[in-house]
């Protein structure tokens, strides 16, 4: 009946838009996209007098890029711009029954072209549209020899922490997709994102009310890294080397060919890094005043291999099919030593140990993908589009513990444990796109996802002979979640006003089993995730859009996985298989204004969620256990401000501001956990153009503290530091990055409770790459990505 209901809404939302008219004259029309073919939304589109240079009419273009506008005048010209790109002008065009079709209309960043070839991606900023922000990766100085974790730092409303924990808009239920889905190179096991590297990322889209035509995981919104993927004709490359300290030595490669049938590109990246950490933790009794802390300090070093291959074959000029995967391995060795000590009520100590950790891994991964896209002669934004998805990971990791005693008479002893992780998941997408008239579009399609993942893991203690395993704490945890997902969508978009109405219907079904006691919990449930968009062009530079959407957050693998980490034996996090999933509305309204060379964002929001995911932490023995659990719901009211300024051809500064106030309602096991609360976010970058074309980057951080249910976490302040030059005409660049300059991003929790105090502090340092990049390839060839693909 549910399934029933939804096609209905469909048919309701296409039945409405065939009311609405059309214009008639002279007919002007095209579509626009930038360098990458992605479609440009809220482009200006002016009609001019050649002869006076005033505007005679105009238009902005739809969601999908496309643009009809119209003009009685016989002599005129065309101009095409949006913030960010350099304006194009088309002053004679042929026409045909009175019809001027300007094809796709390709925008530029407004940068300085690089004379002759350049490395590929080299150029870099930040795109604001109305619907997302787009982060091009390259020239992000900074950036040199990180992660795509580190780079994801610099993008704007997302904070990383540096336990690897991403944020957007300050909340933690973001979806992380890599060329638009879900992928075990973006999941959270094995560091995942360590592996992709900057040079491998072209850039990262972050959506945050996303449309029905969107999964609709991640209460927050979708962060989507594009990699790398060249159509530029002939034979092109590039080559990056960086090295760094710590240890920071990474080779990256790229090559592409194309010829009118055939894209081959592929991507290779090898490296190893090491990641030091100093961390802190303090567990005090506050009714018998008893206190243990640790002081500890680790290094996790990662050798990692990455190589994508894919093929793109053009059948004709209306289908291609194109065949992908990436295969990544990585070795992990971590090694961390910590002493222990237990102090009583006088302040005395009373015991102490030191801790030795030694932890191996091997993290095996693979992503493949087939797809199929059709196009249609009649409209070039008509598509058909299919899709099929797999991607594959393990882990083997062992990890040995060294107890031994320094004060009081405990006997020194030896623990193992270890963890074999197997993860299968499986995509499958249909997308139907239909336009009518450069005015109406409906969207339909379908998607049906499976996630497997089978974790045995197992704690043991050494006897004096042998390792005796723990039945207490060793079990297999069987994860199973499908979800079904069908959607449509409906969009009217003329002149200065755009509607576009969606509902996405999700089926899940859910099974946790915990082999060894047989428990088992399964949960099925079906939801409507309904979504709504409005825009209005005020004038050539002011444009408004409001937005709605539902969304869902499904606990993840370890939030339901109920076993640990023996790390820390007085500081657990454990899961809990009976956690319910979060479900938000979201409302926002944004703007973008430009007013000479300054661009501006502005946009505010508000979140409503039911049964919030939050951490809760039980007290015993000195002991600290934290759990997720379902608490009540939350109302956050947000600001968020992105600017972008160049006075000078030299100068130019980039600002993003995100504040959020929340109110909590709830309460677990008798205890209120009603509160209120607030946290802001700021990041200032400045960059500078020196002669001898020298580029020097600066990056300001700064995120306020803020609490959470039990917890306060305490601000944090740092700053970046990129540098390049250009040598050889722009064929090779050569970069330099301090990331932390002055080594003072921490993480810091706190937990004070009636009965007892919990602190907990960690701290990575400064990091310092060197690196160089060259491309390789003809010339013009090079300028291929403008051009009509056969």
């Amino acid at each position: 009946m549910k399934v029933k209901s939804f096609l209905a809404i469909i048919s309701v939302f296409f039945c409405l838009i065939q009311v609405w008219g059309q214009d008639s004259g002279t007919t002007i029309k095209g579509s626009i996209t930038d360098a990458s073919g992605a479609a440009i939304a809220f482009a200006t589109v002016l009609v001019g007098d050649p002869g006076t240079q005033e505007p005679l009419s105009g238009v902005t273009s739809g969601m999908n890029g496309t643009f009809v506008v119209e003009t009685d005048a016989t002599d005129f010209y065309v101009e095409v711009s949006f913030m960010g790109f350099a304006t194009k002008r088309f002053n004679e065009v042929e026409a045909v029954g009175g019809i001027w079709d300007l094809g796709t209309v390709v925008l530029t960043e407004d940068a300085e072209q690089l004379e002759e070839v350049v490395v590929a991606g080299e150029r870099s900023g930040t795109v604001f549209k109305l619907d997302r922000r787009v982060f091009t990766v390259g020239a992000d100085l900074s950036s040199t020899g990180a992660s795509a974790l580190e780079v994801l730092n610099n993008v704007p409303s997302v904070t990383v922490n540096i336990e690897g924990q991403v944020s957007l808009r300050g909340s933690q239920g973001v979806q992380m997709l890599i060329n638009g889905k879900p992928s075990v190179l973006a999941n959270e096991q094995g560091n995942a994102l360590g592996t992709l590297t900057a040079d491998m990322i072209e850039s990262i889209e972050v959506i945050t009310n996303p449309s029905a035509k969107y999964d609709a995981e991640g209460t927050s919104g979708i962060i989507n890294i594009i990699l790398k993927k060249e159509e530029k004709r002939g034979t092109n490359g590039s080559v990056t080397l960086n090295t760094g300290v710590p240890n920071n030595h990474s080779l990256g490669f790229s090559l592409n060919k194309r010829t009118e049938k055939f894209n081959l590109f592929s991507q290779l990246g090898v490296g190893h890094r090491t990641f030091p950490s100093d961390n802190e933790s303090e567990n005090r009794n506050l009714l018998n005043d008893t206190e243990i802390i640790s002081f500890g300090e680790s290094d996790k070093n990662e050798t990692f291999f990455n190589l994508i291959l894919g093929t793109d074959y053009h059948i004709d000029s209306l289908n291609v099919i194109t065949l992908s995967g990436n295969f990544a391995y990585e070795w992990e060795r971590e090694n961390s030593d910590a002493l222990f000590s237990t102090f009583n009520a006088n302040n005395d100590l009373t015991d102490a140990f030191d801790r030795v950790e030694l932890t191996t891994a091997t993290n095996p991964k693979y992503a493949y993908e087939l797809q199929y896209k059709r196009s249609f002669e009649d409209h070039e934004e008509r598509s058909l589009l299919l899709s099929a998805t797999g991607n594959l990971f393990a882990k083997d990791q062992t990890s040995e513990f060294a107890n031994t005693t320094t004060v009081g008479g405990a006997a020194d002893f030896l623990q193992r444990a270890r963890t074999d992780f197997g993860q299968a998941d499986y995509i499958f997408k249909a997308d139907y796109t239909h336009p009518w008239e450069d005015t109406y579009t409906v969207e339909t399609g379908a998607q049906y996802q499976i996630n497997d993942v089978e974790s045995d893991f197992g704690i043991s203690a050494f006897d004096g002979a042998t390792f005796v395993e723990d039945p207490e704490l060793t079990n297999v945890f069987q994860w199973t979640q499908k979800v079904l997902g069908v959607y449509g969508t409906a969009a009217y978009e003329k002149d200065k006003w755009g509607l576009k109405l969606g509902v996405r219907f999700e089926d899940t079904d859910v099974a946790t089993l915990l082999r060894t006691n047989d428990q088992r919990n399964n949960q099925r449930y079906n939801n409507f995730f309904p979504s709504g968009f409005a825009s209005y062009k005020a004038n050539e530079d002011l444009s408004f859009q409001l937005g709605y959407s539902k969304r869902i957050f499904r606990p993840r693998l370890w939030d339901l996985n109920p076993f640990f980490n023996i790390r820390n034996n007085f500081n657990i996090r454990t899961g809990n298989p009976d956690l319910l999933p979060e479900f938000t509305d979201s409302f926002e309204l944004t703007s973008i204004y430009k007013l000479g060379q300054l661009s501006m964002n502005l946009g505010v929001f508000y979140r409503y969620t039911t049964d919030v995911v939050e951490r809760i932490v039980a007290f015993e023995d000195n002991i600290s256990i934290s759990r997720p659990e379902n608490i009540g719901i939350n109302h956050t009211t947000g600001l968020e401000f992105n600017a972008k300024y160049v006075p000078l051809n030299w100068l130019s500064f980039t600002h993003d501001f995100n504040f959020n106030r929340f109110a909590r309602e709830g309460d677990f096991q008798g205890q209120s956990f009603d509160f209120t609360g607030s946290q802001w976010t700021t990041r200032l970058m400045g960059k500078l153009k020196l002669p001898a074309d020298i580029d020097l980057e600066f990056i300001g951080n700064y995120q306020s503290g803020f609490r959470t249910v039990q917890q306060d976490i305490t601000e944090v302040v740092f700053m970046d530091f990129g540098a390049r030059k250009k040598i050889l005409k722009g064929k090779a660049i050569l970069n330099l990055s301090i990331r932390d300059v002055f080594a003072s991003r921490i993480f810091e929790s706190k937990t004070n409770q009636p009965e007892f105090f919990l602190r907990n502090f960690g701290q990575q340092g400064r990091f310092v790459t060197f690196g160089v990049s060259f491309g390789f390839g003809k010339g013009e060839a090079m300028e291929f990505s403008g051009q009509k693909r056969f």
